[in-house]
């Protein structure tokens, strides 16, 4: 009787993914070891504690029977589609702005004052129908402006069909992320994929110290204080910060003429009393998942 095969992998969310799916695909059970937790045990491990295969290979397998509730990998074709899918819908934004950027600097140069700063392609193209220039380097330019509207068109009608297929994938999910204010179809796939299994993460403080909205201890003698994170999940980050800003953060452009009569519900200085920008990021991504 052949009994399915047991493997510890270190880092089954990076590099060590493919090996993990390929070993889950053959039938076997794969459990997730910490990169942390196997560097442990190969530095207090006998011998010289060189980082070699043969000596990664056992303090994973040390790991791996010596600690209780690691997390056992589980693959979910919805949340890599949903990774690759938004993925490509970031490099397509990314593409598009440097398309837009490019064609304010030619029109610009056709146009006294250039164009607005929310171009759209139509709008490109109606103001370029305007320009009819008779040097050669306006010809240069007006035609060169020509093909980024074309590139801008195309680029536009990706872009659609991208998210068309994201709020398809989200929707099939279940997830009510897109309900919230401020996530659309790509914030939520962002969400889902880069999360994936929620339980993989043991406490809510853990989530936070992931997606980097925990905040890092800067005390110094009796004094109690602490700074925002730069480390973690920056999209994640990203993401939850969209949700968390509008309603957050809320202050007077400038001090009014005359005294703010406190209401309930505010603080003498007329803001609301509402908790801190940090603190009401972090139960943001919890709550909503």
């Amino acid at each position: 009787m052949n009994t399915p095969a047991e493997w510890a992998v270190e880092g089954c969310s990076g590099i060590g993914r493919h090996v993990a799916q390929r070993l889950l695909a053959d039938g076997g059970t794969v459990v997730d070891v910490p990169a942390k937790l196997s560097a442990r045990a190969r530095v207090f491990s006998t011998g010289q504690g060189r980082k070699t295969d043969p000596v990664d290979a056992h303090s994973v397998a040390v790991v791996a029977l010596r600690t209780p509730d690691l997390r056992q990998v589980v693959i979910d074709d919805t949340t890599v589609a949903l990774r690759l899918l938004v993925d490509r819908r970031d490099q397509l934004g990314r593409s598009r702005t440097e398309i837009v950027f490019r064609l304010h600097h030619l029109l610009l140069e056709l146009v006294p004052g250039g164009a607005m700063k929310f171009l759209s392609a139509q709008q490109a193209r109606a103001l370029l129908n305007t320009v009819r220039p008779r040097d050669v380097v306006g010809k240069t330019r007006r035609w060169l402006a020509s093909e980024l509207i074309h590139e801008l068109v195309t680029i536009d009608k990706k872009i659609k069909v991208a998210n068309q297929e994201l709020t398809e994938l989200v929707s099939a999910t279940g997830s009510r992320l897109q309900q919230l204010h401020g996530i659309g179809q790509s914030g939520a796939a962002r969400l889902i994929g880069d999360i994936a299994d929620i339980s993989r993460f043991t406490s809510r403080a853990h989530f936070a110290s992931w997606n980097g909205t925990a905040p890092i201890d800067a005390s110094s003698g009796d004094q109690n204080r602490h700074r925002l994170s730069r480390a973690g999940n920056r999209r994640i980050n990203s993401g939850s910060a969209h949700h968390g800003s509008r309603p957050a953060l809320q202050r007077h452009r400038r001090p009014p003429l005359l005294p703010v009569q406190t209401r309930p519900g505010q603080n003498h200085d007329g803001s609301h009393a509402r908790p801190g920008t940090a603190a009401f990021r972090r139960r943001l991504p919890a709550d909503d998942r």
